[in-house]
């Protein structure tokens, strides 16, 4: 007798749909009018195809998704937008930090940005558990790099708090591929800038609490949180350190950590609990009195053996899908302003797994943000305040 093909269930035995029958119901849902404005453009500006090519949609020169190995590198291969005074017409903005001069060991997340956006190109935008597709249901846009100043923090600080600053200000999603963690600090003063007297919650996913003042007498990627966490706008008590643990976490930092009572679960903690539950504390602290949640992921917080490709790899992190599952609890239950993904370091990765990883979570960022109703934005939210204070933050010497 021949074996037929296995098919998904349509519901379990009390009735439930599975979840691949709800994918399937969902795509059916959804439109094409992104992907066919990405064809006519691509015929367009790319000309149309030798008579011997059958499929008519393909132009002579690569434009859009396809092929995937070719084309010029954004991330997702979004549009590329040269005139940044622009960027408050799309949902969401990529913004590269190409920025290492924070490290203090193994350099090379220059580079990060590089590497996300070219195995980015291996994806499409369309996700088939949460059904959803990205091109037809937001706008997107690579902004392309910020200006950073090697071997110079505070100015390339200064630096990406402008161009945070600005994304943030016009309504646009910020999205930024680092770059070292040192970048943390400057992003939130960039956020902070535009928050008037509202106040941002901050969840970071690392291995390391990133909470001394100073490291070989400079800010490097071990004091972002430090910094970020004297500012007014984003108190220490709203900071929550998920995955911290293992034979890389200063002493110095702790102590700034027992001090200023920020918020710490380590990865037994987490699977102690459950995921659930620690997405649950995460939100809890975060939002205590806050009006949105800043969200830095430190690509080294998941296990070293799916990472290697990054500064301080430090085995016994997260799983992939225990840093996915908390991520997509945090996103849709919490109203969102930003995100950075850092640490990523090409020159150590292999076969682009870390990369790719970095993609996984800024793609499944902005699917939960769809899922959620938080974009696309249907206007600015209110705690984007119109006018910077560039006095965000105490000076520093």
């Amino acid at each position: 007798m021949t074996e037929l093909p296995f098919q998904p269930p349509n519901s379990d035995r009390n009735g439930h749909d599975s979840e691949a029958q709800r994918a399937l119901d969902k795509e059916r849902q959804l439109p094409l009018t992104g992907w066919q404005q990405e064809v006519d453009q691509g015929l367009k500006y790319g000309l149309e195809a030798a008579n011997s090519i059958r499929d008519r949609t393909i132009p002579t020169f690569s434009r859009g998704e396809l092929p995937h190995y070719a084309g010029i590198n954004t991330f997702l291969k979004a549009p590329y937008l040269e005139d940044v005074r622009q960027v408050g017409n799309y949902d969401v903005a990529i913004v590269g930090v190409p920025h290492d001069s924070g490290t203090t060991y193994r350099p090379g997340t220059r580079f990060g940005p590089q590497g996300i956006r070219r195995i980015s190109a291996l994806y499409t935008p369309y996700n088939f558990e949460l059904g959803v597709d990205l091109r037809e249901q937001i706008t997107l846009c690579d902004v392309g790099d910020i200006f950073t100043i090697p071997a110079n923090n505070e100015k390339s600080f200064d630096q990406i708090s402008k161009g945070v600053a600005h994304v943030f200000g016009s309504g646009a999603f910020p999205i930024l591929l680092g770059g070292d963690h040192s970048i943390g600090f400057p992003t939130v003063r960039g956020i902070c800038r535009h928050l008037g007297d509202k106040k941002v919650g901050i969840i970071h996913f690392d291995r390391h609490v990133d909470t001394q003042e100073t490291d070989l007498d400079e800010r490097m990627h071990t004091c972002p949180w430090f910094h970020a966490t004297n500012i007014a706008n984003a108190p220490a008590k709203n900071l929550v350190q998920l995955g911290i643990g293992g034979w890389q976490v200063p002493r110095q930092g702790v102590k700034v950590c027992r001090e200023r009572a920020t918020n710490i679960l380590t990865v037994t903690d987490i699977t102690e609990m459950g995921l659930d539950a620690a997405a649950d504390f995460a939100l809890e602290r975060a939002l205590d009195g806050t009006d949105c949640v800043w969200i830095s992921f430190d690509i080294d917080c998941i296990d070293a053996g799916f990472v290697p490709g990054t500064g301080w790899p430090e085995p016994g992190g997260l799983l992939p899908r225990e840093a996915l599952y908390l991520l997509k609890k945090i996103v849709q239950n919490a109203p969102v302003c930003g995100l950075e993904v850092v640490e990523v370091s090409p020159p150590y990765d292999i076969s682009d797994m870390t990369a790719l990883m970095a993609t996984r979570v800024i793609c499944d960022t902005m699917a939960h943000l769809v899922v959620s109703g938080q974009l696309p934005r249907k206007e600015k939210p209110a705690y984007i305040h119109p006018e910077a204070k560039l006095e965000a933050d105490a000076a520093w010497t």
